[in-house]
This record gives structure tokens, sequence and C-alpha cells, in this order.
């Protein structure tokens, strides 16, 4: 029922928005005009041309190709080839996205559903219908962009890792990447998720059989040694041998750990002592993973460069500051769960308790934070010139406000992140939240241009993974994306604009 309403709910804005959209601003705009036309040449059957301007590889294209062939009536299945052009129009080729925007948001609440079996549909199906509502993701669900097909995939995948049906997972992953390719990072990324989630659950049965024989040992003890009531007995024993287990399996650390640096290490020391154990097991659950990693490999190497086209525009490079962007545009798009006097307070009782290390890693952040802004911050061409994006007005009138901005704001990057930390840390172990941390900057800091829409998947894994549970505090979230997404297509549909040197409507956008 919860998937049925959450699929409902995300319809009654993606349908007729899309409508609005589409009568407003029916010819293609911005990356539209490289995405739509290669799309058209796909369905004219022309797989052999390739607009060196597109960056991805071309898996929204096919994705297209069969949801047009799923609106084509049976009755044109066999004049499929004079039907598809016609078809491919610029509206049809955007709720593409809309289609998948609705299956993403039922892919959402699995996730959600999974990870927190004990909550009722009824808040689980709120979480993902504000989830549905993030402003980056429902901005791009009106135009024809890669992005909510690279989420969407990206999502699949791990609820497939979720439910352990791995060789699926990995065939998922492989059409993650052929939508966009730095998703393998977030195909490793699952993959270790997975390697974590099934050794830890093999240390956990390990531990429990141990104390099992162990309780049984000591019933066979006592009752030779021993002529009190058996019954009495027995459940005194129970209750001993549940406290053993539960004091040796693992569990996500909370606030009272002594020491984060030694549970790292213990982790550590677990996972690759358990997955030595399992090591068959693994490698026969986890290689359709390296296949696909090999296939990609193999096509950076005929490739000579991750991205596909302009590839001197998207040339890698160290841009570390990338990730300090994300850490405080994650924080304010989840303001309800990091801006409370009750979050910051035990944020401080966590620093509190171990205050050595608490500020030791607080200065090397703070450290890591100065250098990163001062001599790996990246100023693109493409942010400093087009005025289309809201990232070049927060480039000019916050960063570049003043010369000392840039340092003023990295107590709020530091901030952001142990915040995102400390909410990961409630539910997640540690050895997690440390992968989860690489793969962001694995995605993020070769990237040279300031885009919000790169932050969509790794803001997606860190709020599936907060114990929130309250309800006012997602309320509170969907009023703030409302209030946002209202804003951004207001201005995207009525606040047109014009360039002196180049004709045409320019529009606002993210």
């Amino acid at each position: 029922m919860g998937r049925i309403a959450t699929a409902a709910i995300v319809s009654l804005w993606v349908i007729p928005v899309s409508v609005l959209v589409n009568r407003i601003v029916p010819d293609p705009y911005m990356d539209e005009i490289f995405h739509i036309p290669q799309a058209q040449k796909y369905c004219n059957g022309d797989f052999m041309s390739w607009d060196p301007m597109i960056t991805t590889p071309p898996g929204l294209y096919y994705l297209s190709l069969v949801h047009v062939a799923a609106l084509l009536p049976s009755k044109y299945v066999l004049q499929l080839a004079s039907s598809f052009p016609e078809a491919c129009s610029t509206a049809i080729l955007r709720s593409v996205n809309g289609v998948l925007a609705v299956l993403c948001s039922i892919i959402v609440y699995e996730i959600i559903t999974h990870l927190r079996p004990a909550l009722d549909d009824r808040k689980a199906t709120l979480f993902a219908a504000v989830l549905a509502l993030y402003p980056l993701h429902w901005f791009f669900t009106f135009l024809y962009y890669t992005d909510v097909a690279s989420l969407t995939a990206v999502l699949a995948m791990y609820l497939a890792c979720l439910k352990k049906k791995y060789l699926f997972s990995a065939l998922l992953g492989a059409m993650a990447v052929v939508i966009r390719q730095t998703n393998i990072i977030w195909m490793l990324f699952v993959a270790c998720s997975g390697v974590i989630d099934i050794t830890m659950a093999h240390q956990k049965d390990s531990v429990e059989v141990d104390n099992s024989k162990a309780s049984n040992k000591g019933t066979n003890l006592s009752a030779l040694n021993t002529s009190v009531n058996v019954s009495s007995n027995l459940k005194r024993r129970k209750s001993r041998g549940n406290s053993k287990a539960n004091q040796h399996i693992f569990y996500p650390p909370n606030a009272s750990s002594a020491s984060p640096t030694l549970g790292l290490l213990h982790e550590i020391q677990a996972i690759v002592l358990s997955s030595w154990r399992i090591k068959w097991e693994l490698l026969v659950s986890f290689s359709p993973f390296f296949f696909v990693l090999l296939a990609f490999v193999a096509f950076l190497l005929w490739n000579g460069s991750v991205v596909l086209g302009a590839k001197e525009a998207h040339a890698v490079s160290p841009h570390f500051a990338q990730i300090m962007y994300f850490s405080i545009v994650s924080t304010l798009f989840a303001a309800p769960l990091h801006f409370t006097i009750g979050h910051a307070l035990d944020l401080f009782q966590s620093f509190w308790k171990n205050r050595l290390l608490g500020f030791l890693l607080l200065f090397l952040a703070s450290i890591a934070s100065l250098l990163s802004v001062q001599f790996f911050s990246i100023a693109h061409p493409y942010l400093l010139a087009d005025n289309r994006h809201y990232t070049f007005y927060l480039w000019r009138k916050i960063i570049k406000f003043h010369w000392s901005m840039k340092y003023l704001l990295v107590p709020f990057y530091v901030y952001s992140w142990f915040s995102i930390f400390r909410l990961l840390g409630k539910t997640r172990m540690r050895i997690w939240t440390l992968v989860y941390f690489f793969a962001t900057s694995a995605v993020l800091i070769p990237a040279p241009l300031i885009e919000f829409r790169y932050y969509t998947i790794p803001f997606y894994f860190f709020i599936l993974h907060t114990s929130i549970n309250d309800s006012r505090s997602w309320l509170l979230i969907g009023i703030l994306y409302t209030v946002l997404n209202a804003f951004t297509m207001t201005m995207f549909l009525f606040r047109p604009f014009h360039w002196d040197h180049e004709p045409g409507v320019q529009r606002f956008i993210w």
C-alpha cells in the first residue's frame, strides 16, 4: 500500500508541472540542446553519430527508446521504425524523467522500509515523498538531463544489494555507469557496503553460535553440580548468555563510545578477519561487481578520459574545496536535522567525552579546510561566465564578496561535516561512514565545475541513513523543499531574460 501511495503522491506534482513546463518551454534548453538531438538520432536508428559536446554515455538514450516503445500503441508494433522518430519529441523525451522520478520514489520507500523495518507505512511514505521533493532532483525531473536516471539506477542498485541480490545489483550498477560514468564510484561503494553487511552478519552469527554452545555447556555442568530448580536456572543462564552475546555483537557506535579511533580499528580488524573466513563466499557474491569494474577500466584505456566529450572543459582537477561546498549545501538542505539546539548539544557532548581526540580532529579538519579553500578552490570558466546558474550568483555574492569570506566559511564547512558524521554514526558503523566519505570525495574532488547536481547521490545516501523519525522535522524539510521548488520553477518559467551577445530566451536554472 505504501508503494502505491508514494507513487500517487509524487505523480500529483510530476504530471501537472510537466505539462506546464512543456507548454511554456517547448524547445530544448541548456544541456537539452545536446541530449535531445542525440536521443532523436537514436530514435532514427542512427547509433553511430555522436555529439562531441556530450560528456556522459548513452544510457539515458537507451532508456528513452524503451520508454517510447512502451508508449507506442500495440497496433504499431510492426511499424516501429517509422513511429519512433515522431514519438521522440521534446515533451516525450522529458517524460522519461517523470516516469523515473515516480519509480525512484518507490525505490526510496523500499530502502527506507528495509533499513527501518519498525517504521510504519505512513511515516515511510511521508519520508519518501519529502525526498522526492529534494530541489535538485525535483527540478530536473521536468527536463531531459541524466540526473534523475542516474539517481534511480544507483538507488535501485543499492536496494538490490541490501536484499542480497548481488548479481542483479551489479547489472543495475552497469546500467548506472552507462548513464553517468562517475557512478562507478557508487557501484564500488555499494559493493563495499554489501561486504561490510555480510561480514558483520557472519560475525554476529558466529558469536551467537559460540554463546549458544557456552550456554548449553553451562546447563550441563549445572545439572551435575546443583539440585536447584531447573527451570529457574535455565532462565538465568539464558539471560546471562544473551548478555554476553550483546557484548560481542557489533552495533553502530553511539555517543558513549570510549574511543572513536579504537572503535574504527576494531571494526576494520573484525571485517578483515571475518572476510578472510568467508572469502570464497564473498568472491562468488561480489565477482559481478569486479567484472563491471574491469569493463570500466577497459573503457578508460580506450577513451583516454572519464568523460566522452568536451574533455578540455571537464579535465580532472584537484578540487578539494568541492567537498566543503557539498557539506554545507547538504546540511542546508536538511537544516531541521543539523541546526537545532538539541543536535548542537549532542555534537558538543560527543566531543567533550573524547576531548583530546575530538579537538585534535577539529584542528586537523580546520587546517585541511583552510588549505582546500586557499589552494584547491577552482573557479571554472563556465562558473564565471554563465549567469543562468544560481552558482554564478552564490560565487560572486557570497564566496567572492570579500577576500576573507572563503576563510570565514571554514567553520561552517567543518561543522557541517562533523554534523553529517554524527548523524550517520547513530545508525551506521564507523567504517561505513569512512567509506561513504571516500566515495563522496572520489566523485566530487576531480570535478572542476561547481554543480549542485553532483551532490544529489551522496546527499540521498546520507539522508537515507539518518535515524530521524520525527515527523515534524520531515515536514519542515518538506516545506523548505516546496518553497525552494516554487521559487526556482517560477524563476525558470516566468522570469526569462535575454543576452545582448546571443539571440534567444535565457532562463535561470540550478
